[in-house]
């Protein structure tokens, strides 16, 4: 009875290890966002802009806004100030703001942005790096209005991580500024 035991123990142990472990080949992840569609957003500011429709608009009365991203895990915070000959200490700021993240950052690429058929002339940071921020930008009429805005992700800045999700939003940040328009 023992030899009939030990034997079948030893078969299933000779049959069961027949596959060789091999090592996984090494991948990439593979992240795909949907296509953007955007719509204009409607709201008693005195500036209208178009937004991607997966994200939400929250704002407030006094034309602070935020633009969430729940699937990105991503918020655009907007802040609007009129201009009453500050433009140049609004400018200073917004420089500042950006410019705060240099401590973390590898690079920051500025972007121009000139649109006079809609009165509308900025920046656009691109922050490179484990910073906090991963874009910032300002956009002004140089005489009445000022808005500046920036993308914080909801986690610990790794910059390979969140390169994709960034450059998603940094697209939308761009239609953003193109379609910005005063009232």
């Amino acid at each position: 009875m023992i030899q009939r035991l030990v034997f079948l123990f030893l078969a299933i142990l000779f049959f069961s290890c027949k596959n060789d472990t091999l090592p996984k080949p090494k991948a990439m992840l593979r992240l795909e966002y949907p296509r953007p569609y955007y719509k204009a957003m409607e709201n008693p500011c005195p500036f209208g802009f178009e937004v991607n429709e997966i994200a939400r608009l929250k704002g407030n009365a006094d034309c602070q806004m935020e633009i969430e991203y729940p699937k990105l895990k991503a918020t655009i915070h907007i802040t609007y100030r009129e201009v009453k000959n500050n433009i140049d200490s609004l400018l200073r700021d917004a420089q500042k703001l950006t410019y705060e993240h240099v401590v973390k950052a590898d690079d920051i690429a500025e972007q121009p942005f000139i649109n006079e058929d809609f009165n509308t002339y900025g920046m656009l940071y691109e922050v490179g790096g484990n910073a906090a921020s991963q874009s910032q930008f300002y956009i002004t009429d140089s005489s009445r209005h000022f808005l500046t805005g920036s993308l914080y992700f909801y986690s610990k800045p790794n910059y390979d991580s969140i390169l994709p999700a960034a450059a998603y939003v940094k697209n939308d940040i761009r239609r953003l500024m193109e379609s910005l328009q005063w009232k």
